[in-house]
């Protein structure tokens, strides 16, 4: 049989429709992903059974990004070494003397969330390494925390014009739009409306406490002490005799501190040396994943002078948390080769390239283009795991649509909706990356973090299908913007009302 007769065609779908599918039924993400890549590497080679054999381990090995790996063992190396040196315990200790509510400890995460908004990968490690003790004392469940860290790390990246996805975003607009890539991206921030609504509704649910569906049981669980609910034994935490208990709070907070610093001090770096000629081209033009590789080495030999010569940990320990930390990042690893697999076997069968093929043909010039690009950006996003996969496909049709100036503001709207969508897709996706690495920065169970947050999710999805409506009536980004958050407001409060009521009950 002849591989090419599924390329581009709705073939293409089953891979990832089979991977998810499958992963909500067993509740076993690993084999569920193993099965939707060899499906799809079947169907690729047209069911041949060695070329089959020959192109899994292929595509699994161009689709890796060594680079995304390396971090996250070193970044697991530092969490462990603050584990070790008891800075994250005393600074569990000291924050419970200033963060004693479940309120501030959620609106502390959240805070944190918004203030590093250079790279959402950064954002998902580091947020959960220094609030997860913090949280853990308020009695926060892991999955609510790892809700929090991921739905302030890609909704912040998305509409900060200094960050690695405003310039993914630059790179994707064509020369002929009519408006440079910065400009135009600049011009989407208040159309981004599930960035924006995401964010109220995170702090919304962390200011009134308010929980629903499953997030609510395991809310329920946690302040019975269970903060897992499922799936704790794939974080076995450092033993307490390996813990130094005379550990300071800067401990942590220095290598945090110079893990930023040096992140950010590399970006800016690394986009001069590609030409940039001031700071916010810089970012544009960094290279985003070797400047967190170099961070995180810096920070390990700054945490060898800061912890060897006070004895805070002794040098075969220190060199032990290599292991330690690389043990801790496997369940994260695993799944991220397996999702850049399955992303892989898209790509290989065309999947992109129908969908944008099918959204190119079919639309016209409506007021039912921007959420029709909404709702395709959503597909494309949560069946392929990427946001800038679909930034790709859909920005350049989104802004075809209206080239030469025929509607600038449509084209706005329009490439905000593609945006927007990528950016929900991604964010409710089991096989993106982004929600891969909050599962792993909160230390949550990721099917468990997945079903929680999909629930969350709908509601601001739901919204935006409206508010891109009003938007391609009105062309006014302050009324669209208005009228939406109302329109979420009105909602989360009146579920908050109607539950209160049940539960009273």
């Amino acid at each position: 049989m002849d591989g090419s007769m599924f390329i581009g065609t709705w073939w293409a779908l089953i891979p990832p429709l089979l991977a998810i599918i499958l992963a909500f039924i067993t509740k076993e993400v690993y084999s569920s992903l193993f099965i939707g890549v060899a499906v799809g590497a079947l169907l690729y080679s047209g069911f041949h059974p060695w070329d089959s054999f020959v192109n899994f381990f292929e595509i699994m090995k161009n689709s890796m990004n060594l680079n995304i790996l390396i971090f996250d063992v070193l970044l697991g190396m530092i969490i462990v070494l603050m584990a070790k040196s008891g800075g994250s315990a005393a600074y569990g200790k000291w924050a419970g003397t200033k963060i004693r509510t479940k309120r501030s400890a959620l609106l502390a995460t959240m805070g944190l969330g918004v203030l590093i908004f250079v790279d959402d990968y950064f954002n998902c490690l580091t947020v959960g390494s220094v609030m997860r003790p913090v949280t853990d004392q308020q009695k926060v469940s892991r999955a609510k925390l790892a809700y929090i860290i991921d739905a302030t790390a890609a909704p912040v990246c998305i509409i900060a014009p200094i960050s690695s996805w405003a310039a993914a975003v630059n790179s994707y607009v064509p020369a002929d739009a009519g408006i440079s890539g910065f400009q135009l991206f600049l011009r989407t921030i208040p159309y981004n409306l599930y960035a924006i609504l995401t964010l109220v509704m995170v702090f919304f649910i962390c200011f009134t406490g308010f929980d629903f569906g499953l997030m609510k049981k395991h809310e329920e669980n946690a302040a019975k002490g269970d903060l897992f609910t499922s799936g704790s034994d794939e974080f076995e935490q450092v033993s307490e005799d390996e813990v130094n208990p005379g550990g300071k709070v800067m401990d942590l907070v220095l290598p945090v501190a110079v893990l930023i610093v040096s992140a950010i001090g590399a970006m800016i770096y690394t986009g001069y040396l590609g030409g940039a000629k001031d700071i916010i081209t810089a970012f544009s033009g960094c290279d985003a994943e070797t400047s967190l590789i170099f961070a995180t080495m810096v920070t390990i030999f700054f945490m060898m002078l800061l912890y060897l010569p006070r004895k805070v940990v002794d040098f075969k320990g220190f060199m032990e948390s290599l292991v330690e930390g690389f043990k801790l990042m496997i369940p994260a690893i695993t799944i991220l080769i397996f999702a850049w697999s399955l992303k892989g076997i898209g790509d290989a069968m065309g999947l992109a390239e129908f969908v944008g093929g099918i959204v190119g043909e079919n639309a016209s010039a409506s007021i039912f283009i921007p959420v029709v690009l909404f709702a395709v950006a959503i597909f494309l996003s949560f069946s392929t795991g990427t946001s800038w996969g679909t930034f790709a496909i859909l920005v350049p049709i989104a802004t075809g649509m209206f080239a030469g100036n025929t509607s600038l503001e449509m084209m706005i709207i329009s490439v905000s909706a593609v945006l927007a969508g990528a950016v929900c897709g991604d964010h409710v996706s089991p096989i993106s990356d982004t929600t891969v690495m909050s599962s792993a920065g909160a230390q949550s169970n990721h099917l468990n973090h997945v079903s929680t947050q999909m629930q969350y999710a709908a509601i601001v999805a739901g919204v935006c299908m409206v508010g891109y409506i009003i938007a391609a009536l009105t062309k006014i980004w302050w009324l669209t913007l208005g009228i939406s958050l109302l329109i979420l407001l009105a909602i989360l409060m009146g579920m908050k009302i109607v539950l209160s009521k049940r539960q009273a009950a």
